[in-house]
């Protein structure tokens, strides 16, 4: 177990970034199609072919997820994955012809710097392409992929990842790209909202603040302008239908209101897919579902603090700082 998403048997993640850019993709490829739903719940989502992952459409299963930035630019990432699991033999059968069948979501890192004069062509498809041949077990987190540019209210957003096992022996994974609204941490300290879901000190073991700071609870934001998405994947070794992948997408959302605040809002693009891989061979009761659906939630929020805590600042003149930048020796 490396605590990544791809402890979940079937999946593979991979990511491409452009410094000058200060932007990126990040490709998570399914070894077979994986039953697949989504769940929205932010006010401002920029999604590609979405509609289709809703249980009562037809097609059951994608080859492959896409998170990246770029904002709408951005969407053209999943054409890149698209390519290489085209070359690969990979999609959805009619005839004598196969569609890859590749959704995904973008945050909005227009406005962090970066340099997004690339002229008649975004860039998006190639880094799409470079994420999906770059596919593998371990993958860098933090300010890597489609977290590479993200921010948060107070500091530097990233890429981030956890893994948890049911009693039961499924596993669950989470990957997350961290381009928050408002704070993944507590008032001006270190510590992370997550902190009562943190496993073996994996974002710094600081636990929660005591005192309690006195404007903890105030509303910090990003600003006004809908420039904010944090988009996630969950996935399961489960065999899922579409509609209980629908209900543990739903379920794991609830890992942003565990560890971002605020979230959900008219400024945020919140988006979570889950997907089921079907390498556990023991048919999940409906206890065996509700306990999946509850440590995704966990595992996702976990997935948010080891986003913020392992990033690093952009080296651009008005970045936000990082999280070890301000409370590495706190």
């Amino acid at each position: 177990m490396n605590n990544l998403i791809t402890d979940v048997d079937g999946v593979s993640v991979g990511n491409a970034e452009d410094a000058r850019l200060a932007s990126g993709v990040t490709a998570i490829i399914f070894e077979r199609p994986a039953v697949a739903s989504i769940a929205i719940h932010g006010g401002a989502p920029g999604v590609r072919d979405t509609a289709l992952l809703e249980p009562e459409m037809t097609v059951e299963a994608v080859d492959a997820l896409v998170l990246a930035g770029g904002s709408a630019f951005g969407l053209d990432a999943m054409g890149g994955v698209q390519s290489v699991l085209r070359e690969h033999g990979r999609g959805f059968a009619l005839r004598d012809v196969r569609v890859p069948i590749v959704p995904g979501a973008i945050i909005f890192d227009l406005l962090n710097g970066g340099d997004k004069s690339w002229g008649r062509q975004p860039p998006y498809w190639e880094l799409g392409h470079a994420a999906a041949r770059a596919a593998a077990q371990i993958f860098a987190l933090g300010t890597a992929g489609a977290g590479f540019g993200a921010t948060t209210a107070n500091l530097k957003g990233g890429l981030g990842s956890a893994s948890s096992v049911a009693s039961a022996g499924f596993r669950i994974g989470a990957l997350v790209a961290v381009n928050a609204v408002g704070q993944a941490t507590i008032g001006d300290g270190p510590h992370f909202w997550a902190a009562p879901f943190e496993r073996d000190s994996e974002f710094g073991g600081l636990g929660m603040p005591s005192p309690w700071p006195s404007a903890a609870l105030a509303m910090r934001i990003k600003g006004d302008r809908p420039q904010n998405s944090t988009i996630a994947v969950i996935a399961t070794d489960a065999a899922l239908t579409k509609a209980q992948a629908k209900r543990l997408a739903v379920m794991a959302n609830n890992g942003f209101a565990l560890s971002l605040r605020p979230t959900h809002g008219a400024l945020d693009g919140d988006v979570v897919f889950a997907a089921a891989t079907a390498r556990n061979p023991n048919a999940p009761t409906m206890r065996d579902l509700t306990e999946i659906g509850m440590l995704a939630a966990d595992t996702l929020a976990r997935a948010v603090a080891r986003a913020v805590h392992g990033a690093s600042a952009l080296p651009l003149p008005g970045a936000l700082p990082a999280w070890r930048d301000r409370f590495a020796r706190t």
